[in-house]
């Protein structure tokens, strides 16, 4: 049985920066593309960054230049670092994993909610003063 399971979430002033992680078991990670998501009130659940197995990166545009995303294939963890968090940045952010392991090269050219089957409970990100 698949387990995903996010922390790092808080309350975080304009500017600052916050770290999420992931951790995950079930799955043989190191073959799964992995993606953030964020889902603010009221709005859409969004595709925030993927990492693919080989470990290529995508971002969508609001969080580029200020958002990193990085796996441990030992650990079997996922990392959000985010640096200048704006207010617009609160929602609540989730961690998923790919549907099924692939080595398809451009699985996060697009982070398509549909492309993730595994997901986690989500933790809440707030930025405030």
């Amino acid at each position: 049985q698949v387990q995903v399971v996010e922390s790092g979430g808080g309350l975080v002033q304009p500017g600052g920066s916050l770290r999420l992680s992931c951790t995950t078991s079930g799955l043989a990670f190191d073959v799964y593309a992995m993606a953030w998501f964020r889902q603010a009130p009221g709005k859409e659940r969004e595709g925030v960054s993927c990492i693919t197995w080989s470990g290529t990166t995508y971002y969508t545009d609001s969080v580029k230049g200020r958002f990193t995303i990085s796996r441990d294939n030992a650990k079997n963890t996922l990392d959000l670092r985010m640096n200048n968090l704006k207010p617009e940045d609160t929602a609540m952010y989730y961690c998923a994993a790919a549907r099924y392991a692939s080595r398809i090269t451009n699985y996060c050219l697009s982070i398509r909610e549909g492309d993730f089957g595994y997901w986690g409970q989500g933790t809440q990100v707030t930025v405030s003063e």
